[in-house]
């Protein structure tokens, strides 16, 4: 009988195991614990799971790409931050982030899982899988949440964008392709809106010019007091005609500076023609002609904000050196309702930052414009990029409420780069306070003399005109409101402490934010004015 007859009648029963299929090279030898291993590491940093498991060619792939995005974003936050910069400003640059950062993270998610799977080994129990499903479900979780981080900010930019750049009309301000031009300065005028519960309108305490050039970003700046008086326009303007004598709305505190943009337009709310702002389409206008200068753009910041924008950034660190009103009516007399108490390094939450900006009882209007330079300085500070990402979109909320501007949207680029200028540039500041004009009879031509004169040494370093005596250089580029706190302070309300008074112009934000001990220990030693509590 041959061999095959032989098979063909040999009895039926159990087989010989088949031998177990050869496994793919890279994973032999490895028990699960590295396989988990290995897959974390291929999730932190793609394309060594595929590499470790034997798949050269696809791991040399993954692992190129990834060093690629990750070179990318270091050059954006290193030489390439204009580029950033000019991104964050441009809608369509921001879509095409959402779309990058989606494909990145759904590219990611397939990386780790088809890692995991080329490196867990055949012979894996149920209860391993199970081990190794957790482990990749964390992973895309971690993953997630970074990337949907990115995506909430870049929503909520595109949204900023929206509402503060959007088609809005203007008095003053053509929209054009190229707004800059060959423009030598740019002229833009803050304001610091006092606004808020129990306040009727908005009164515009904090009024400065920031005049730049557009080659140097050499920056001037220019702080007028809120009392300034008989605001001029400029001849042959609608507001010339209405207001030949300055700015009249029938009683002296009703036509002070800081009541133009509330009081102009509700006597003639439509002599300017369409605009969303009328208020601030007044300051431009009036501002320039005091100062000889063509204001180009407005940026309002309502005060009243700051506490949601100080509770949004953890709240805020400042030096304080004397007490600070909390709440009180310099004009009736009413008492504060507390004080912050003279101290360093004193932590602030939303409610007392703004107190700290806008005190004012028994104190001057050049002690509060100080505190509220403090105020944003500290706001900087604060603002670190580890916050600023993961509040953002609370941040860009807070931020739509709170500022008003009429820059378009086509000026943003140049205001990118310009912005890139200043941060290196010199900063200098003229305050109009009573040691250079007498705010009740302002002499508008030597303000613009004043102001002439002191943006000419801006360009060639030579300051030799009076107005150098009143230009104070400052350090940060982020300081818009310079301060000089006069020789002699108003009356003080009766059995009320004064805040030590000063007559050394401040020169930057670090010599005027900083804790002075003597001072300090001077008002404690005098005791808390008295308040509403007794």
């Amino acid at each position: 009988m041959s061999e095959r007859e032989e098979d063909a009648t040999r009895p039926i029963g159990p087989s010989r195991p088949l031998p177990p299929p050869p496994e793919p090279p890279g994973r032999s030898r490895r028990h699960f614990p590295a396989a988990l291993g290995l897959t974390v590491l291929g999730a932190l940093v793609p394309g060594t799971a595929f590499l470790a498991a034997g798949r050269r060619r696809l791991g040399a792939v993954t692992l190129l790409g990834f060093l690629l995005l990750v070179a990318g974003v270091v050059w954006l936050a290193g030489p390439g931050r204009r580029t950033a910069a000019r991104i964050a400003v441009d809608s369509t640059s921001l879509t095409w982030v959402l779309a990058g950062v989606v494909v990145v993270a759904l590219l990611w998610t397939v990386v780790v899982v088809a890692g995991y799977r080329v490196l867990v080994p055949p012979r894996t129990s149920r209860g391993q899988h199970l081990v190794g499903a957790v482990v990749v479900l964390a992973l895309l979780a971690g993953l997630a949440v970074p990337a949907a981080t990115v995506v909430g900010a870049a929503l909520a930019q595109r949204g900023l964008l929206a509402a503060l750049f959007g088609d809005h009309e203007s008095a003053t301000v053509v929209d054009r392709p190229d707004p800059f031009g060959d423009k030598a300065r740019v002229n833009v005028l803050l304001l610091g809106g006092d606004g808020g519960e129990g306040r009727e309108g908005v009164r515009t305490d904090t009024v400065i010019v920031a005049s730049i050039d557009t080659d140097t970003g050499d920056t001037t700046l220019f702080s007028l007091p809120r009392n300034l008086e008989d605001l001029p326009f400029p001849p042959g303007s609608p507001l010339a005609e209405v207001y030949p004598d300055g700015f009249d709305a029938g009683s002296e505190s009703e036509s002070l500076l800081n009541a133009v943009y509330r009081n102009g337009p509700g006597m003639y709310p439509d002599i300017l023609g369409p605009t969303d702002d009328p208020g601030a389409d007044f300051l431009k206008l009036g501002v320039g002609e005091a100062l000889g200068l063509t204001i180009d753009y407005y940026v309002l910041v309502n005060l009243d904000g700051f506490a949601r924008l100080v509770d949004a950034l953890g709240g805020i660190t400042v030096n304080v050196n004397y007490y600070v009103p909390v709440n009180g009516d310099p004009g009736t007399g009413e008492l504060p309702d507390d004080y912050i108490a003279p101290g360093p390094h004193q932590h602030l939450d939303g409610y007392l930052a703004l107190q700290f900006a806008r005190g004012r009882y028994g104190l001057t209007d050049y002690d509060r414009m100080a505190r509220q330079r403090c105020t944003i300085a500290a706001i900087i500070d604060a603002a670190d990029p580890v916050t600023l990402l993961r509040k953002y979109q609370q941040l860009a909320a807070t931020t739509q409420d709170i500022v008003r501007t009429d820059v378009p949207r086509s000026a943003l680029d140049d205001f990118v780069d310009l912005g890139f200028l200043v941060k290196d540039a010199e900063v200098r500041s003229v305050v109009f306070d009573t040691s250079v004009i007498d705010p009740a009879y302002p002499d508008y031509a030597e303000m613009r003399a004043i102001v002439s004169e002191a943006i000419a040494p801006a360009a060639d370093g030579a300051a030799t005109t009076p107005a150098a005596d009143h230009a104070a250089a400052t350090t940060p580029a982020a300081d818009h409101a310079a301060a000089t706190t006069p020789a002699a302070a108003p009356a003080v309300p009766s059995g009320q402490t004064p805040a030590p008074a000063t007559t050394t112009p401040i020169a930057d934000v670090g010599d005027a934010c900083a804790y002075d001990p003597a001072l300090a220990q001077a008002a404690l030693a005098a005791g808390e004015p008295p308040n509403k509590a007794g």
